[in-house]
């Protein structure tokens, strides 16, 4: 999952960057308004973490960009305002969430968690499909219960899989969503990570569909 976070204090933008990564999501960082909201309205997030306060163009402003060109990712945001009529200004511009500063980063990783799975029409944390299982807390996964031991990138292609087995997933879509900006996305990895993961988890549950994609399948029914 693909998370954009636009702070720009440097030492929580660099806290932020490493507890996300920690548990598997691939971050973009922006440091001010201007490019906060040029990222937010041309890459393809799962989700945001929005400051209000920054430099070059405010969060309000920003996200009120965004919705009115169609972007529709969650998006949490992040303040040291804590008055009541802000928060409800946050609300009406098109927040998700709304999380004051201070706070705990557990509690940021769980309010991120709790509308990731909303936005992709899941209610518990731990995603299942058949005996295989995502648990989202830790970012684990196990298999009729048992560990099963992942790369960084295998886990982040297994996790959105598991958010979105409702449907087929392209592979332009995948390598929008676990590679970050930087990443060299003329490459063939996926093939090469779905490969891995299918030799992990069964070879049978990670369906290809011939020039559209591929799809988890519970072959545990």
């Amino acid at each position: 999952m693909r998370i954009l976070v636009v702070e720009d204090n440097p030492d929580l933008r660099r806290q932020l960057a490493e507890a996300l990564s920690q548990f598997g999501y691939v971050v973009d960082l922006a440091s001010d308004g201007e490019d906060g909201h040029f990222l937010g309205d041309t890459e393809p997030y799962d989700a945001a973490i929005l400051d209000l306060g920054l430099p070059k163009m405010d969060g309000i402003s920003i996200l009120e960009r965004w919705r009115a060109n169609g972007r529709d990712f969650p998006v949490l945001i992040l303040t040291a305002r804590d008055r009541w009529s802000e928060k409800v200004s946050g609300f009406d511009a098109g927040a998700d969430d709304y999380l004051t500063k201070p706070f705990v980063i557990e509690e940021l990783l769980a309010r991120l968690r709790a509308l990731l799975r909303r936005s992709a029409g899941h209610t518990v944390a731990a995603l299942e499909c058949g005996h295989l299982r995502v648990d989202t807390r830790s970012a684990r996964a196990t298999l009729k219960g048992a560990p099963i031991k992942l790369t960084a990138h295998e886990y982040r292609l297994l996790s959105y899989l598991m958010h979105h087995q409702s449907r087929i997933v392209s592979r332009n879509e995948l390598v929008e969503h676990i590679y970050d900006q930087d990443f060299d996305r003329d490459s063939n990895t996926i093939e090469v990570f779905i490969g891995r993961l299918r030799k992990k988890i069964g070879t049978g549950r990670i369906a290809t569909q011939r020039g559209i994609g591929y799809r988890l399948v519970d072959i545990d029914t």
